[in-house]
């Protein structure tokens, strides 16, 4: 089931995409959703973020690969954890802007899941019974103000840092799932969740053992190799398999000063 969150006639709507029809529903997403009668064609409307997640918990350094092209550190006994902020979430087509304090700002593809009930203190093997599906993120980063710092807050939380999207996809087998970022048409990442240092349901019980998790909110897994810096203008698209294709576009405000 594709769950996804729209805007028609100036109203914010949930509803179940099949065949580009989208099937309009009552109630929450996240408690027993039920479908209404009211139909909309995919084209007629703005897809918005598919929720608004109260916290986004990201994990870094979960790609072998990626930790050695960011860092050279050792693999990380423990994933390593950070928090990305609601006013940083941005939907389809919506523009990543670059702030005007930052000189690189990277785009970052991961896989994610959506917290469908509290979690708190759990085991691997309960996740499955707190997740409601999967949807495509982009961790944007500006790196140079993360190294500027020594630590990733400041450099993950500007508005737009977060894009995610199209859909919240049930029914995935999570361990396998092919994952690519194209910058104007170009892969630049390309990678596999069979791939990840720490598993999907291994990170929800890693995180729900620090910091409890709300219906809603966002748990993203780490991103492949390939990491690199976008420009004003640039297309960057966020594609994994069965999920769909995450489009944003770059906005740097100190290039359009000048043109």
């Amino acid at each position: 089931m594709k769950y996804l969150r729209f805007l028609v006639n100036e109203t914010e709507k949930y509803g179940v995409l099949k065949d580009n029809i989208i099937t309009e529903i009552e109630g929450s997403i996240f408690e027993n959703p039920v479908l209404t009668d009211n139909k909309f064609d995919l084209a007629d409307v703005k897809v918005l973020a598919p929720c608004k997640p109260g916290k986004i918990v990201a994990v870094g350094l979960n790609y072998v690969d990626h930790v050695k092209e960011f860092s050279g550190r050792d693999i990380p006994e423990n994933p390593v954890i950070f928090i990305k902020l609601p006013h940083t979430v941005i939907g389809p087509e919506d523009s990543i802007i670059i702030p005007e304090v930052s000189n690189r700002v990277d785009y970052e593809a991961e896989f994610a899941v959506v917290i469908k009930k509290f979690c708190k203190n759990i085991e691997p093997e309960q996740a499955p019974d707190y997740i409601l599906g999967a949807t495509c993120l982009n961790d944007v980063t500006a790196r140079d103000i993360q190294r500027l710092d020594g630590q990733w807050i400041r450099g993950k939380n500007f508005e737009t840092f977060c894009p995610i999207g199209p859909y919240i996809v049930t029914g995935l087998d999570f361990t396998k799932l092919d994952i690519k970022l194209r910058l104007n048409g170009q892969v630049k990442q390309h990678g596999n969740t069979s791939m990840h240092i720490f598993k999907t349901y291994d990170l929800i019980s890693f995180i729900s053992k620090v910091i409890p998790l709300e219906p809603g909110d966002i748990v993203t897994t780490g991103t492949p190799e390939g990491v690199g810096p976008m420009k004003h203008g640039d297309k960057v698209e966020v594609e994994i398999e069965g999920i769909g294709t995450l489009i944003n576009y770059v906005v740097d405000p100190k290039v359009q000063k000048q043109m």
